[in-house]
């Protein structure tokens, strides 16, 4: 307690902690408006029945589960997210945009404004899908009276402005708030949605409380270890070399590379789940049953891709974002070598070998946390949208969220002479001069 009252005491973390509380409010504001010519309370009734047809809840997760509420929000930033990964990727292979890329601060800058300019097409396509996928569904009853393409378009642009000023929030709260602002909402979309689920799911079960007190124990015991396995990592010592100046001496400092257990963060995951939405669909059209049963979400043929396309995934992502050439040759350039390791395709080589050991570990790390929902509904008889926040993505992103945040808070306290808030010194830190 004492130490979150030295950040409220420090000018400038109090306002950034205050601004992003008040533009995390105005996000949620968003959630009360709803879309021009839909109904609530359908939409409402349609959510309940998101279990007796697939394809709502399909749309749901395309969309950024917002379409239960069909309000301003609905697309959430989940089509600002898709096109920083596309562009993400497209860095690695083209080489006119990796080039861009190596530019600095100028080269970032680009290709964050053309990541601005993909998410407009993007938010119209989903909001294409989500007109005629749930809104002009007869079996949903959404159809609103009127002209069909007036209420198309009107419903499109507004999607397409509610994310747009979503990921306008997401930018203030980086620029003048904590931590990476789109990351926050995201976090505070899937913090909001646990009190309903969680007491909607607990008032229709017998055995409420000692379901509740299970969960809440394995919630601790997930957390624990995603806590530990996001901040594990390999530190390979890099040994730069002494340069004789003169009677000056100068380098032969040890430093550190960092290479993280879980290097990929969640996309593995979301590039599997994204994968599954194809046979989902398929399923629940008329002669492809077949399919629908054989990729059950507690089935074993489901569980082994799903896994299997997370590990492929996850070396995918991380041979894309950490390149051993690439590292081995700037650390040659720059003077740097690792101890008993020679510079060049030695140092390639091992670099390659250490990566692959790592890697495979966080793979493994990541499937099981992703079968953790399966396991639960298909176990314990979970609610599907109460194991969600159990693990998965949600998990993933609620911890490394909060833990980039704590990071952050503990960098400005270091720049005012303060102790960290995870510091285990017993003594008082620093005092301010």
């Amino acid at each position: 307690m004492g130490k979150l009252l030295t950040v409220l005491r420090v000018p400038e973390l109090r306002a950034k902690i205050f601004t992003t509380l008040l533009l995390l409010f105005v996000y949620r504001l968003g959630f009360q408006i709803p879309l021009p010519g839909i109904d609530l309370s359908a939409v409402a009734e349609a959510a309940n029945k998101a279990d007796e047809n697939a394809l709502f809840g399909i749309m749901n997760a395309f969309t950024g589960a917002g379409m239960g509420q069909a309000v301003l929000f609905s697309l959430g930033v989940m089509p600002y997210i898709s096109a920083s990964i596309i562009f993400s990727l497209l860095a690695k292979v083209v080489p006119s945009l990796e080039a861009l890329s190596k530019e600095g601060a100028a080269g970032q800058k680009k290709i964050s404004q053309l990541t601005r300019l993909a998410t407009v097409p993007i938010c119209l396509l989903q909001g294409l899908f989500v007109v005629f996928g749930v809104i002009y569904n007869p079996a949903y009853g959404l159809m609103p009276e009127g002209g069909t393409f007036f209420y198309t378009v009107a419903i499109m642009i507004a999607l397409t402005a509610g994310t747009l000023f979503i990921m306008w929030l997401g930018e203030q709260i980086t620029e003048h708030g904590i931590g990476n602002g789109v990351s926050l909402i995201i976090m505070a979309g899937i913090i909001a949605n646990m009190p309903s689920t969680f007491q909607k799911a607990f008032a229709l079960r017998e055995n409420a409380q000692q379901l509740a007190v299970t969960l809440a124990v394995m919630w601790f015991v997930i957390i624990l270890v995603v806590v530990y396995l996001t901040r594990g990592q390999r530190r390979i010592p890099i040994q730069q070399a002494k340069l004789t100046r003169g009677r000056k001496v100068m380098g032969g400092q040890r430093h550190y590379l960092p290479i993280k257990v879980n290097q990929a963060g969640v996309m593995p995951i979301i590039f599997a789940s994204a994968l599954f939405i194809v046979p989902t669909v398929l399923g629940s059209l008329p002669g492809f049953q077949w399919m629908g049963d054989a990729f059950n979400r507690a089935g074993f043929v489901y569980l082994a891709f799903y896994t299997t396309l997370i590990i492929f995934f996850s070396f995918m992502w991380t041979r894309l974002m950490f390149q051993p050439d690439d590292i081995a040759n700037n650390l040659k350039e720059h003077g740097s070598f690792i101890p008993g390791i020679r510079p060049g395709k030695a140092t390639s080589e091992y670099l390659n070998f250490v990566l692959n050991r790592v890697t495979l570990a966080g793979s493994v790390f990541l499937a099981v946390i992703a079968v953790v929902p399966n396991f639960l509904v298909g176990n314990l008889h979970v609610d599907p949208m109460i194991a969600y926040f159990l693990g998965g993505t949600s998990i993933l992103i609620v911890v490394g969220v909060a833990l980039d945040m704590v990071d952050r808070i503990n960098a400005q306290l270091v720049m005012r002479n303060y102790e960290g808030l995870t510091s285990k010194s017993g003594g008082k830190g620093w005092t301010r001069r």
